[in-house]
């Protein structure tokens, strides 16, 4: 027995990785969001262990003198104050500023850059610029600014960087002496002569590093990013490609139509006897090209189905909330007939819910699952239908549950693809076109609905649709349960 759960993001809602803008490529604000988010959790990381530190200071300020490493002023509480408060502010236009001019996720980006090199510049003089390495944390701005901002704005923030280090080297050996964290790191080059000596070859040398960085990052990030643009025109093209693909397939679908039920119509009136009497061999005839008739015209109206669910725009689309059990039930009557000339019978309960949906496409979804259930069920069977509400969660779900020739294992992760029918199939249902369930699959990705499929070669298959927000009716307590539809309907 295979099982799998298929989850559908609308095409119109997928973040984008990059965008083009004029001649430019950069990411998109999408992928510029996640990366603050992920950068604010890395600050409060960062704030979190300084707050570690100082709390190690105060407990334990003797042992960490014996070590080399002395008490500090204050310096290190008003950086994790301004880290705190920037955080909290990024957060803030983020999620409750409305984006404009002045509010985007690269001017999130620059403020946060400036405010860390800001932040960094006072770490580096009170812990010493040139005495330990914790200039070259400067790399790793320079770094980011290659990847999420352009040539010439992540230049910028490397001068920006080149300038602060060096300002910040200029007062420690030239203006203030200052002590360094730790007295045990490059002790040696604490003397008065030698920190004047090495200051600028110090400054010159990290400055040229910095510089280096940023060309051999900067250049890394133009060809990614020129692999990635080919991809997105690459993307666009075969969109385009599809779209003409499937205006085509349209219109000639159309133009079927009108032909092939003039064409039943015709046959209609020789098998009524309208224009004379015909042979049992013609009559049989007949009846073997109305049914290829009807298949087609059956085909025509699932691709016409189709292109109209595909073409539904979310944002102009009508959500309403109905209630499951009329859905159902109206679905049913529609079905009984086809169910009862294959012998299968349909046994439904309800457990009533009330979700917001796209109601003309909900009941596509709901009837085509039906469809298939009995059209790949064996004769003188049953189709189980029934919902089930969860009420702690305001979850529900609705299961479909055949007992038919099931789907195999391999087949089951591509049985929602457009003309997809495995050869088992095509021998049960000479008729199938492939396309019924890939109905069921836009229609859930417009509804937002998950679906899970559980199936046993042989045995059976059962659809399960997973509505994750749901209402409950006013009278709560009251549910329908029907063991045979056709006890439901007398």
């Amino acid at each position: 027995m295979a099982s799998t759960e298929f989850s559908w993001n609308n095409p119109n809602n997928q973040n984008v990785l990059l965008e083009i803008k004029g001649d430019k490529l950069k990411l998109s604000d999408d992928v510029l969001i996640s990366n603050i988010r992920w950068f604010i959790t890395f600050r409060w990381i960062l704030i979190a262990a300084l707050v570690f530190f100082e709390i190690l200071m105060l407990s334990a300020s003797n042992t960490l003198a014996q070590l080399g490493i002395s008490e500090q002023q204050k310096w290190p509480i008003a950086i994790i104050i301004v880290l705190i408060v920037a955080n909290i502010a990024y957060l803030f236009a983020l999620d409750h500023c409305k984006s404009s001019k002045y509010n985007s996720p690269s001017i999130n980006l620059w403020v946060q850059i400036i405010v860390d090199l800001i932040c960094l510049s006072v770490v580096v003089h009170y812990i010493g610029s040139t005495s330990t390495p914790v200039s070259f944390f400067y790399v790793l701005h320079i770094a980011l600014a290659c990847i999420f901002f352009s040539t010439r704005e992540s230049l910028y923030v490397t001068i920006l960087v080149c300038f602060m280090d060096s300002i910040v080297i200029i007062i420690d050996n030239f203006l203030i002496t200052q002590a360094p964290l730790s007295a045990l790191i490059n002790s040696q080059f604490l003397s008065e002569s030698a920190r004047k000596d090495g200051a600028l070859t110090w400054m010159f040398f990290l400055d040229i590093l910095f510089l280096v960085v940023w060309y051999v990052v900067s250049r890394l990030s133009l060809i990614v990013r020129a692999h990635e643009r080919h991809l997105v025109d690459a993307y666009r093209q075969i969109n385009q490609a599809q779209v003409e693909k499937d205006q085509y397939a349209l219109l000639i679908t159309h133009q079927l139509k009108s032909p092939l039920d003039a064409i039943r119509s015709k046959i209609n009136l020789i098998k009524e006897g309208y224009l004379g009497e015909t042979t049992p061999e013609v009559s049989t005839a007949l009846e073997q090209m109305d049914l290829r008739a009807k298949n087609m015209s059956s085909l025509i109206l699932d691709l016409l189905r189709l292109e109209r669910l595909k073409d539904t725009c979310l944002d102009t689309a009508v959500f309403e909330p109905i209630e499951i059990q009329s859905t159902l039930q109206k679905c049913i009557e529609k079905l009984t007939p086809v169910a009862s000339s294959k012998n299968v019978t349909l046994n439904l309960s309800i457990e009533n819910f009330i979700c917001k949906v796209i109601p003309d496409q909900l009941e596509i979804l709901i009837e085509n699952i039906i469809t298939n259930a009995i059209t790949y069920s064996h004769e003188n069977t049953s189709v189980e239908i029934s919902s089930r509400v969860d009420r702690n969660n305001l979850h529900a779900n609705i299961t479909i549950t055949d007992h038919g020739i099931g789907i195999e294992d391999k087949d089951l992760p591509n049985i929602f693809n457009e003309y997809f029918y495995s050869p088992r199939v095509a021998l049960h249902n000479k008729a199938t076109s492939g396309i019924g369930l890939s109905i069921v699959k836009i229609a859930a990705e417009n509804n937002q609905l998950r679906i899970k499929v559980v199936s046993e070669p042989g045995a059976g298959t059962t659809f399960t649709i997973i509505f994750s927000a749901i209402e409950l009716p006013l009278a709560t307590g009251i549910s329908t349960s029907i063991n045979s539809i056709n006890t439901y309907l007398s």
